[in-house]
């Protein structure tokens, strides 16, 4: 039974909700469960291995939904099918554990560090691709966490000392006593899949559906297509049908056509059976679809995919088209979005080569996200600001491949310039370590110059600033400030002085820092990305004022950009003044001031995701709240920020004076209650998930 002493109350961790009836698999997910469970399975490394097809994620995720309670620190799901790029297998865990840490250690350090002592799961979800990054990681996690537990999904086990490997077999299709008239799990999932399309098995159609199920091996994914297609066939047809062998575009090229496992030949055959039975401009789109990594909306792929036979205007109708077929799956978690399974990308993606249009489709791919990318940063000084982190977030995925397609291409000035603005987008959603990772390929050698070079060394400078590398920052500023001169550009130069001056404020060099951002010209902040980068070199000057204990002059400063952000609809900058402006009352002593401001802050940065900013305040809100004489709700705060510290991977952004102030603030809570009272309120913070942080900081005391 799962461990109930040290309950997940919160639900902690990435767990979609199911969108579907689980059917059968009853031993399997018991020896599943048992092995996940901390008091019974012995091995700390479990592998479902499979064929494609054949149930391998949604067993993971039954089990791993059943043992939730006894991993107090969460179950977290890790889906590598959208990497292409080897050394991306440990920044995909770190975006999973919302670790968006602003170092550049290891990543393996930053995992660690985060994860030591607690009890977690962490699902690694289609690994075949990457095992040789999926193995090294698993090794030295384990190694390092001993309350750590690995579930992974594969075709092919890892092979580690110690893996424990559920070899998963198709659904049986007869039942367990061999009488005929008991239904096994691949009839029962079959009728229920057909049910839910509107056409339920009868008791004379049992026979043949059993031979349906039979002749696909009793695999789920080929049975739930072929549940599908009885919108357009009757079962006696389907079974007639399912009698030819439909060979997939590998099959044609390849010179050992028809060898391989047979499971493998059984699922390929019933999806390019599910292929031959739509219609021409159906199979196109599938074709074309599976250049996405990740999700896409109807107007995507429309943009994407429209081109010779496929009009704009039918994208939508063919689109739902393949969804009534299960060839596209309508997203769980994100409504009007839609995703493929693997197994059919894979497929689609076969006769998307086969048709000769994988190079040009797969460029319409890039120049899409590179236009998004171009337009959110047009925009992200706007009231739109929101609305596109929301929009960077649900693309990552294909932001992400669309980056990598173009740095593979000869023309650099397109890939620098698609890179400053993806890596712009993510420094300010919290991706810093793939911001990092793709502007220093952008950057390497001799990039020719211009505005995407200028934002591409700001972008850069900038994301080195948040991880703490001082010096590369100060290489990065001298780089950009020659670039933004060249450019011939006020307002890059402007965006510049950001670099240097917050390099020197984050040094300690705050009389430096002051000298340089005060001199810089006050243009009409625009628009665009240089529009925010105005708004923070004038957030880094008041922040050098309030470090240095001059709070008037630096709660006018970030005044200013209060003021600025909401002329400009945006909120990125505005929840940092509110930050400052808190400090600095709290600094005077105006402690309802403090409180107020703290709460409009970290409601602020909670709409961005940013959770480093709403830990900052959280710490400024705790030490307003106790000086208030509300110990018991401070240390509830203190325990709610150490949650939000965690998620970000480094306490206090490793700056003396927020870990100072931090300290005194525990140090006069703990004096006020003492040190039992304190740890149960403390603990009782730490236990919340994060959105219930966020409500218990943002609501009144007299709310709750």
């Amino acid at each position: 039974m799962p461990d109930t002493t040290h309950p997940n109350p919160g639900n902690l961790g990435n767990l979609p909700p199911e969108t579907h009836s689980f059917v059968g698999r009853r031993a399997e997910l018991a020896r599943l469960r048992a092995a996940l469970d901390p008091d019974v399975g012995r091995a700390r490394l479990v592998s479902v291995v499979g064929v494609g097809g054949v149930g391998k994620t949604r067993l993971a995720l039954r089990a791993a939904a059943q043992v939730r309670d006894a991993y107090p620190d969460g179950v977290w799901l890790t889906e590598l099918s959208p990497l292409h790029t080897a050394g991306l297998v440990g920044l995909a865990v770190m975006e999973t554990l919302r670790l968006a840490d602003q170092s550049t250690r290891p990543v393996i350090d930053v995992i660690t560090e985060w994860a030591d002592g607690k009890r977690l799961l962490l699902v690694l979800d289609s690994c075949e691709h990457l095992l040789a990054d999926c193995a090294k990681l698993a090794a030295a996690l384990l190694a390092r966490l001993p309350d750590l537990r690995i579930l992974l999904t594969s075709r092919e086990r890892l092979a580690l000392p110690g893996e424990d490997v559920l070899h998963l077999e198709p659904l049986p299709v007869d039942g367990r006593t061999g009488d005929l008239a008991e239904v096994g799990d691949a009839v029962a999932l079959f009728a229920e899949r057909a049910a839910a399309a509107g056409h339920p098995v009868d008791e004379a159609g049992r026979a043949t559906a059993a031979a349906v199920c039979r002749r696909l091996d009793g695999i789920p994914l080929a049975l739930e297509l072929a549940a599908a297609r009885l919108a357009d066939l009757t079962l006696d047809q389907l079974h007639t049908r399912l009698g030819e062998r439909f060979p997939s575009p590998l099959d044609l090229l390849a010179s050992d056509t028809g060898e391989g496992p047979p499971r493998h030949q059984t699922l390929r055959t019933a999806i390019g059976w599910s292929h031959e039975l739509c219609a021409p401009l159906e199979r196109l789109l599938w074709a074309r679809l599976s250049v996405f990594t990740g999700g896409f909306c109807a107007e995507t792929a429309q943009q994407v995919c429209a081109g010779g036979p496929l009009a704009p205007e039918r994208i939508a109708g063919l689109l739902d088209r393949l969804v009534a077929q299960s060839i596209v799956l309508p997203d769980p978690l994100i409504s009007a979005r839609y995703r493929m399974l693997d197994t059919v990308r894979e497929y689609g993606t076969d006769w998307l080569y086969a048709l000769g249009e994988e190079r040009a489709v797969r460029r319409r791919h890039r120049e899409h996200y590179a236009r998004l990318a171009h337009q959110g940063c047009a925009e992200w000084n706007t009231g739109r600001q929101v609305a596109w982190c929301e929009r960077v977030l649900s693309e990552h995925a294909d932001f992400r491949a669309a980056v990598e397609s173009a740095l593979a291409e000869p023309d650099r000035g397109a890939a620098v310039e698609m890179a400053g603005h993806v890596g712009f987008l993510w420094r300010h959603c919290g991706y810093l370590r793939e911001a990092q990772h793709c502007l220093d390929q952008a950057l390497a050698g001799d990039p020719p110059p211009g505005h995407g070079r200028t934002l591409a060394l700001w972008s850069r400078g900038a994301v080195a600033i948040l991880q703490g590398d001082q010096e590369a920052a100060a290489n990065w500023a001298v780089r950009c400030a020659d670039a933004a001169r060249e450019q011939g550009s006020p307002v890059a130069q402007v965006a510049a002085v950001y670099l240097r001056g917050g390099q020197l404020a984050l040094t300690g060099r705050q009389a430096e820092a002051i000298d340089v951002l005060a001199a810089a010209p006050r243009l009409t902040v625009q628009d665009d990305a240089f529009g925010a980068a105005q708004l923070q070199v004038r957030l880094a000057l008041s922040l050098a004022h309030i470090l240095r204990g001059a709070y008037e002059p630096g709660r006018e400063v970030a005044d200013e950009v209060r003021t600025a952000s909401r002329k400009q609809g945006e909120c990125w900058a505005g929840a940092y003044a509110d930050y400052l402006i808190a400090e600095a009352d709290l600094g005077r002593g105006d402690i309802p001031a403090a409180i107020l401001g703290a709460r409009t802050s970290i409601a602020g940065h909670a709409l961005l995701h940013n959770t480093a900013g709403a830990a900052m305040s959280l710490d400024l809100l705790a030490t307003a709240v106790v000086a208030t004489g509300d110990a018991h709700r401070a240390a509830r705060l203190l325990g709610i920020g150490t949650r939000l510290w965690e998620l970000t991977g480094r306490a206090q952004l490793d700056s003396p004076d927020l870990i100072a102030t931090r300290r005194t603030c525990e140090l006069r809570v703990r004096a006020h209650l003492g040190d039992a009272t304190y740890e149960t309120g403390y603990r009782a913070g730490l236990a919340m998930s994060y959105d219930e942080g966020i409500a218990y900081a943002t609501s009144r005391p007299d709310a709750q």
